[in-house]
């Protein structure tokens, strides 16, 4: 009939489910923003951030010099440095590692870090013969701090007590628990105005012995590596 306009009750309903489904992805969008993970700072430019503070993969084992051991086939294991270490003597000038055919003992001093022209000695997680080093690790130190536990590997040892010396060693909840107290020991060296530079999840940046120790960041340095002794 003229003057009369019938409506689509079916195309309305449609419009009306668009309109609904597009406040509800909006909604989760919005929730999603408001409670991601966000990075702050907290003092003496520490950066902080809610994930783990380390990085401790499976399959390896933790010496609790701050190197670690990852056996492999015919009694041969490759060794490195953790995530804690490099993050505590922050960024690497160079390393001096053992010539092949030199002779490691466990929880001797086995290689050297250089940081500012100041040797920082690591100790080896492993008695055996050094049977390869890595060379890219001398010609591109940073690395180590890229990837510690893959490309930035130091040695390859062959060892009748690579078993043995595992039974020695850290892995798996234990290490990770066990590198989270080793964060927690540090502390400001006296007289020493730092400021708060940790706080609880907090990631602590590369370098974190020169915050903590101004100049006898060093000290700091060799005292969590178990170097410090002469």
């Amino acid at each position: 009939m003229e003057g009369i306009r019938f409506i689509d009750i079916y195309a309305t309903k449609g419009i009306e489910y668009l309109i609904v489904i597009a406040f509800l992805a909006a909604f989760v969008l919005f929730c999603r923003y408001m409670y991601r993970p966000r990075e702050t700072k907290a003092g003496a430019g520490i950066a902080m951030e809610a994930t783990a503070r380390f990085r401790v993969p499976e399959g390896l084992f933790y010496h609790q010099g701050h190197s670690w051991l990852r056996p492999e086939p015919g009694g041969v294991g490759i060794v490195g440095v953790d995530d804690f270490a490099q993050k505590l003597v922050g960024k690497v000038e160079s390393v001096v590692l053992p010539s092949v055919g030199y002779r490691m003992a466990e929880g001797e001093k086995a290689w050297t870090l250089v940081v500012d022209s100041v040797p920082i000695p690591m100790l080896s997680p492993v008695d055996g013969e050094v049977v390869a080093v890595n060379s890219e690790v001398l010609r591109s130190p940073e690395i180590l701090s890229k990837d510690p536990y893959g490309k930035g590997w130091l040695v390859k040892v062959k060892s009748r007590r690579i078993n043995a010396a595992t039974r020695n060693l850290l892995s798996g909840k234990l290490a990770r628990a066990w590198m989270e107290s080793a964060l927690d020991k540090l502390h400001p060296i006296p007289h020493e105005s730092v400021g708060p530079v940790l706080a609880d999840g907090g990631l602590p940046i590369e370098g974190l012995a020169r915050v903590l120790g101004g100049e006898k960041w060093a000290e700091v340095a060799k005292t969590h590596l178990l170097t410090d002794a002469e």
